[in-house]
């Protein structure tokens, strides 16, 4: 029996120790588990959720920002059955400038476009009634002007010339017409992109326009709205998307640099005065190659250019002695290689050209100044 006790000592001792030292270990675990339960702030017997409010200096750009951006609405009257004017579409625009007791708005010439009333939503809810100034279909701009008292706020006026390929910006608007105010984040891709544009409608591009390439996404309605920098700056106007099957995360914005400009011109003269040659033109690759060669005489090595298809009395053209089959090849030094690169040419010019020009299979340059219309 003595020998069992001793045999059961070693063995209870051990227990014992083990107990302890299990207490021991356990005990701060144990303690730790208490204390957070007890540090976690309760509300009505439930866990008492936290603020995650940070002062982020883009959030408060973008905040901002959004003050100026607006809803337009664009009524268009009925048939001659029903003359009750109808909301026909609605696209974004920005509030920019304030001048004694008027504000002006920024849009898209195709967002106010057969308008025959316009309607402007604020940032707040309240919608108020706004004029149409002017607009333009190359530049896709117009401006509108409302009552300065009605305007809450005027955006911060950007660089777009110092945008960077892979800089942060955002887009403000109102996409799908319903969405207002919405913010979408997005890469220049490019603040020096050269899209061709169909000015016109008539299924053919005939002007080269620069714009801001960016991935933030620019769905329908958002035309008209803003593209801001991480300062909350407007730095373009948001116009055109590529809406391809296949094709996504490409979107387009009016540099604000080349909008000033233009938007000058609308409030004071209702329009944009385009510099014109007065000729008619056609592609060089719209001719078979034989007709080139034999009635115009150009170089079989010249494969670009616009001919000169017939030209108006007392015109720039005119001017020049240009002459019905010429073919015009550049501008200021600058190639022209179809119709579309003539308009922009023209348009970057200060109206003083230098044409390049072949007549007979010879070269030669003549110079003029161009006049303006209100259409190219």
């Amino acid at each position: 029996m003595a020998g069992k006790t001793r045999q059961l000592l070693p063995g209870l001792t051990g227990g014992i120790i083990g107990a302890v030292l299990t207490a021991t270990v356990a005990f701060p675990i144990l303690m730790d588990q208490e204390q957070q339960v007890a540090d976690t702030p309760l509300s009505n017997g439930m866990p008492k959720q936290v603020s995650t409010t940070t002062n982020d200096p883009v959030t408060n750009a973008v905040a901002t920002a959004q003050k100026s951006v607006v809803t337009v609405t664009n009524y268009q009257s009925g048939n001659a059955m029903n003359q009750e004017e109808a909301a026909s579409g609605s696209g974004s625009g920005v509030i920019y400038k304030k001048s004694d007791d008027k504000a002006y708005i920024i849009t898209n010439h195709h967002v106010v476009d057969g308008a025959s009333k316009l309607d402007v939503t604020l940032n707040n809810g309240e919608t108020i009634s706004a004029k149409l100034l002017g607009s333009d279909e190359t530049y896709d701009l117009a401006v509108l002007e409302v009552e300065a008292k009605d305007v809450p706020s005027v955006i911060t006026l950007g660089k777009s010339a110092d945008l960077k390929a892979g800089q942060t910006v955002l887009a403000i608007g109102n996409p799908l017409g319903e969405f207002q105010n919405s913010v979408t984040r997005g890469i220049v891709s490019s603040n020096d992109r050269t899209v061709p544009v169909d000015t016109n409608k008539d299924g053919q591009d005939d002007f080269n326009t620069t714009v801001i390439q960016t991935d933030a996404a620019i769905n329908p309605g958002n035309s008209g709205g803003a593209l801001i920098n991480e300062q909350g700056q407007l730095v373009g106007i948001n116009s055109m998307k590529i809406a391809e099957t296949g094709v996504e995360g490409v979107g387009f914005s009016i540099p604000i640099d080349d909008a000033l400009p233009i938007l000058k011109q609308l409030e004071t003269d209702g329009e944009v005065k385009h510099p014109t040659l007065g000729v008619s033109l056609q592609d060089v690759s719209a001719f078979p190659a034989g007709y080139l060669l034999d009635q115009v005489q150009l170089p079989e090595s010249q494969k670009t250019g616009v001919v000169v298809m017939s030209v108006e009395p007392n015109s720039p053209a005119a001017s020049a002695k240009l002459k019905t089959g010429d073919v015009i090849t550049k501008i200021n030094d600058e190639a022209i290689k179809s119709f579309v690169d003539i308009k922009t040419a023209l348009i970057k010019s200060d109206g003083n050209v230098t044409l390049t020009i072949i007549r007979d299979g010879k070269q030669l340059t003549v110079s003029t100044q161009t006049t303006t219309t209100d259409q190219l």
